[in-house]
């Protein structure tokens, strides 16, 4: 799915990253706990989540995500979106909530990946 899709299919506004829409993405997982991202997660490019802090572009760079979509309307700060664009990444925004966002995107084909043992 292309990251433009993601940004129809949930009405979200683009942050950063506008040049990159058209980059495929092929998994994606939702979490706020950044703990189980590492953990758990593999191979997904789209991090959903509802926290808002520099962490979270950490943890999404660290497992080399290619977007993250701010849920339940969150906006993060200017140096997170700052330290996003710097890693290349896409952030988005969405007023949808965690479950119903995670459901548009698998219901359009974007599957959640391999986890971790």
């Amino acid at each position: 799915m292309k990251m433009s899709k993601i940004v129809e299919l949930l009405n979200a506004k683009v942050l950063c990253g506008e040049e990159l829409l058209e980059n495929e993405v092929h998994s994606a997982c939702g979490s706020d706990m950044m703990s189980d991202v590492l953990a758990y997660v593999k191979d997904q490019a789209v991090l959903l989540t509802g926290l808002v802090n520099l962490q979270v572009v950490r943890t999404a760079a660290m497992m080399d995500m290619l977007c993250i979509v701010f849920v339940r309307g969150k906006i993060p700060s200017d140096d997170i979106i700052e330290f996003a664009r710097d890693n290349g990444m896409v952030v988005l925004a969405s007023e949808e909530r965690m479950y119903p966002a995670c459901g548009k995107l698998y219901a359009n084909g974007l599957v959640g990946g391999a986890l971790h043992a």
